[in-house]
């Protein structure tokens, strides 16, 4: 019986040790060695947060860049793609109405200059970020739209085109929100 208290309190403080301090050194560690001291980087406008840097959201207007779609409604509660295979019936109708949808808005493009990226859901469905292509074929109905020069729309997107690190490491993006807070503060100049 003396062995099985032993083992109790030997659990107890394990569980102690593991799911709380584990937690608690993870978190120090982050607020000294992460960006933003471990909390979330956050966009703002006018003084007011408007989202979160890294996570997508839904632009559906035609003055601004959208995003790639998501499964999960850029909910972080709910993070994950929708699961169905490139087969499913479900997700080929999914894909085909959004090319549609795609097309519609942006008439000058034919189905083979789509990016793939703006009519599939990334794996986490909360993708903040596009490629530069995927943001170059938006120029000109994001520019029509708000009454601008699609050069200098162009070049709002060459200056807020992310580089590989080192330039080696990732790909070359975009962050849709950024882009599309710089819009707005263009707007208002």
């Amino acid at each position: 019986m003396k062995n099985f208290w032993i083992s109790i309190k030997i659990t107890l403080a394990m569980c102690l040790l593991l799911g709380v301090g584990y937690v608690l050194v993870l978190r120090g560690v982050s607020a000294v060695a992460g960006p933003n001291g471990g909390q979330a980087e956050t966009v703002m406008l006018d003084g007011k947060v408007v989202g979160a840097a890294h996570v997508g959201q839904a632009f559906t207007r035609s003055g601004y860049f959208w995003g790639r779609p998501s499964a999960v409604d850029y909910n972080g509660g709910g993070s994950g793609g929708s699961n169905k295979a490139t087969t499913n019936p479900e997700y080929l109708a999914d894909v085909e109405r959004r090319v549609q949808d795609f097309l519609a808005a942006h008439p000058y493009l034919s189905r083979e200059e789509v990016p793939s990226e703006m009519v599939t859901a990334s794996g986490s469905g909360l993708d903040p970020d596009i490629s530069p292509r995927g943001a170059a074929v938006q120029v000109r109905r994001v520019a029509g739209a708000r009454g601008l020069d699609t050069a200098l729309v162009q070049h709002l997107v060459d200056s807020l085109t992310q580089r590989p690190w080192l330039g080696l490491f990732g790909t070359e993006k975009v962050n849709v929100l950024r882009l599309n807070i710089a819009l707005e503060e263009l707007s208002e100049n």
